[in-house]
């Protein structure tokens, strides 16, 4: 897909803040680091329009990315961030709880895994809460030119059997080479036009 226009529409901390225009919004769940940021920059040909950071548990909104003025890309708060206080990660997860749970513009959640790892606690945690909730989800393993490709099969595995996702796609993708980029985009496109 060629983006012609992608800009930060909105810094949410709340949901009285979320975008009210209706456009569908696609997700993107996972650890601090594993990659959200630039995920969305490879996938907009563009090099920082979402901001990365080498510090985990920098982004503390809800960032939402309005693509062609037709859906929106929303990076999520990263799980796992050790230095925020307790308080501060239970009312992240009240607000990401409810924006999953009852967003009707929210169409698919991206939930991406860092391919070099098994899952973590966290990860199967969250996977397990999308397919509770019947929530659409795409699994993508990112950093995949980090690991040989001869070891994919094995990591594919790793990743299925650990967070127990039979029916959910995974991707491989490399933010670094565009690698696993076009799969990724066709998937959320179906996702898109399904729920017209």
């Amino acid at each position: 897909m060629d983006v012609k226009k992608a800009e930060l529409a909105v810094c949410a901390a709340r949901p009285d803040q979320f975008p009210k225009d209706g456009l569908p919004e696609i997700a993107l769940s996972g650890r601090s680091n594993v990659g959200k940021s630039s995920l969305i920059n490879q996938l907009i040909n563009r090099k920082n329009l979402a901001r990365t950071s080498s510090q985990p548990g920098k982004t503390r909104t809800m960032n939402f990315y309005r693509i062609d003025s037709a859906f929106y890309f929303v990076d999520l708060p990263g799980y796992g961030y050790a230095k925020v206080s307790q308080a501060m990660r239970r009312e992240w997860g009240k607000t990401i709880e409810r924006y999953l749970r009852e967003r009707k513009p929210l169409r698919l959640v991206l939930l991406l895994i860092d391919f070099r790892h098994p899952p973590t606690a966290d990860d199967r945690a969250m996977y397990e809460w999308l397919a509770y909730y019947d929530i659409p989800v795409c699994i993508v393993a990112t950093k995949a030119d980090k690991v040989a490709k001869g070891k994919w099969q094995k990591h594919l595995r790793q990743v299925a059997d650990a967070l127990g996702a039979k029916e959910a796609p995974i991707v491989v993708f490399s933010a670094e080479n565009g690698l696993g980029k076009a799969e990724l985009w066709h998937t959320i496109l179906e996702r898109l036009k399904a729920a017209r």
